[in-house]
């Protein structure tokens, strides 16, 4: 019964899930990490950006970083995994969705908490260099959700995947859609649709016969942005048919492989239905710790490395 128990008690001050989010996203120290950027061509004549850092010695074991909405390779919480994995024997490649690397992507669509056709292409891709034996997935928020729904909704995962971690994740797309529509989640649902809406610009300019300054208009919310963009472009008829498709949580008992799924009980972000724990008590390979605390991928600990870090590193070494 993959239930655990949480020993995760920060500082009082971190116990605020709202600080403990803000800091992680805003004040954390990032930490020194040398990353090697390597363009992988899609079929489909798109691209995605990864970003490579080394384990010290040589190894055979490589950890596939995913990271959540709108965000890239280059945030703290992405570095200070991959900082902690290169320490310990882990190389680490920290997958850019399409058009978050910086450059605009090539094609109308984009990425979802879904696209795990883009994160198979990843996985060949690394695969076909022959290197590594022993691979692991550890994703975050939507990234979580997208390495839940490719584990399993597939019959057969790649032998070498061994592992995965998923952090802060919204099982329910749906729920956490409606979890930010919260008042006291404000702020967080005001930059997401900030930066979704000047990606949406950056498509109106590469596909003006599909999208107008008019639909810009419309959209007010992170509902009107998926029901006008998301779901459109990724071949969905609404957002909430994007959300049903596409939630994790109705492919948790389909996973044939270890995961640990570390989901704080003060994140805002997250609905009740992203706490299995009738799931994991009847799981024998869905291990859930829900802290108490922790906000939003922000599990902070002392010399800045995080426990969400630490119990990844353990669960994945174990």
């Amino acid at each position: 019964m993959p239930l655990l128990k949480s020993f995760y008690q920060p500082p009082s001050i971190f116990r605020n899930g709202h600080f403990s989010t803000i800091y992680s996203a805003k004040m954390r120290i990032a930490p020194q990490l040398i990353q090697k950027r390597e363009r992988l061509d899609l079929l489909d004549g798109d691209f995605i950006d990864l970003d490579w850092s080394y384990s010290d010695i040589k190894t055979e074991k490589l950890v596939i970083l995913l990271h959540g909405l709108e965000g890239n390779a280059q945030r703290t919480y992405i570095l200070g995994a991959a900082n902690l994995l290169n320490k310990n024997g882990w190389d680490a490649i920290a997958v850019n969705y399409r058009g978050c690397s910086g450059e605009p992507n090539k094609l109308y669509r984009s990425y979802n908490a879904g696209t795990t056709d883009d994160l198979e292409s990843v996985i060949q891709f690394i695969l076909q260099k022959n290197i590594y034996t022993e691979i692991a997935l550890n994703g975050f928020s939507l990234g979580g959700n997208l390495l839940l729904k490719y584990l399993g909704e597939r019959e057969q995962v790649h032998s070498e995947i061994k592992k995965a971690v998923a952090i802060s994740t919204p099982l329910s797309l749906k729920g956490s859609l409606e979890a930010l529509q919260k008042t006291s989640n404000w702020v967080y649902r005001t930059s997401f649709l900030t930066d979704l809406k000047k990606k949406y610009r950056q498509k109106i300019n590469q596909f003006p016969d599909k999208l107008s300054k008019n639909d810009l208009k419309h959209i007010k919310s992170l509902l009107d942005f998926d029901n006008i963009y998301t779901s459109k472009a990724h071949g969905f008829k609404d957002a909430y048919d994007y959300y049903k498709k596409n939630s994790s949580l109705q492919f948790l008992h389909q996973i044939k492989i270890p995961v640990l799924l570390l989901n704080a009980k003060n994140d805002s972000f997250l609905s009740k239905d992203c706490y299995p724990v009738n799931l994991a008590e009847h799981s024998e390979n869905i291990f859930l710790e829900t802290p108490k605390y922790g906000g939003h991928v922000g599990f902070y600990a002392k010399k800045n490395v995080f426990y969400s870090e630490e119990k990844t590193l353990q669960f994945l070494n174990k």
